[in-house]
């Protein structure tokens, strides 16, 4: 049972301040899944990550504000052919949302640019603050211990092994993420610190990067 379903609306909604009465109207539509990796803790940390940078960098708080919300409106798994799909997906389905409730046709392109251009998988690069500022914020989630956690809870999804017995750190075998989840450490949570789009979101980054780092060598040292 996903949080929208055991907690009133109206009272998540408040954790989105100064956004509250927009987080009532998308709410409903923010996580797509059963997925806990994607769910509304997820959209709430990186609304904080976002205001946080945005306090910093500017923008468009309503139209950022909005992105977040619905950035994960439609889910796909990690391991699908549609995956690099997803964003735009999400895109096409917050245009819709917003559409509805009134937004301009100008807003409403704002909206949905951030939220195409905030995945990894999409590989498309963000040409507003408020779509840099999603993206920092979405990615910030990555890394850090949160970052480690949602690595581990994805490879339960999928499947995967912790490590590989023989070679934990591939030094003798291809990285394989799929197979072992430490192998997705290197293969692609090291290096998301280097393509932060804003000045505080880079910051941010250095620290989770260094939370990363010592995290995977406390899990060598164990093993």
């Amino acid at each position: 049972m996903s949080e929208t379903e055991t907690t009133p609306i109206a009272d998540l909604s408040r954790a989105f301040a100064p956004y509250e009465s927009l987080a009532e109207q998308l709410i409903a539509h923010a996580a797509d899944s059963n997925d806990g990796s994607h769910d509304i803790a997820h959209i709430l940390r990186v609304f904080r990550n976002a205001m946080r940078i945005h306090g910093a960098e500017g923008g468009d708080g309503r139209v950022l504000a909005a992105a977040v919300l619905l950035h994960d409106c439609v889910s796909v798994e990690k391991n699908s052919p549609l995956r690099a799909q997803a964003s735009r997906l999400a895109a096409d389905k917050a245009s819709g949302i917003l559409s509805g409730l009134g937004w301009s046709g100008e807003t409403v392109d704002a909206a949905a640019h951030a939220i195409l251009t905030h995945s990894f998988s999409a590989n498309i690069a963000p040409e507003t603050i408020e779509a840099k500022i999603l993206q920092d914020a979405d990615r910030l989630d990555a890394i850090g211990m949160v970052g480690a956690a949602r690595c581990f809870y994805i490879a339960g999804r999928m499947g995967s092994g912790l490590y590989d017995v023989a070679d934990p750190l591939a030094e003798h075998r291809p990285l394989d993420d799929k197979a072992f989840a430490i192998d997705h450490f290197p293969a692609k949570l090291f290096k998301l610190a280097d393509g932060f789009q804003t000045a505080a979101g880079r910051a941010l980054a250095v620290e989770r990067h260094a939370r990363l780092k010592t995290m995977l060598d406390l899990f060598l040292d164990e093993i």
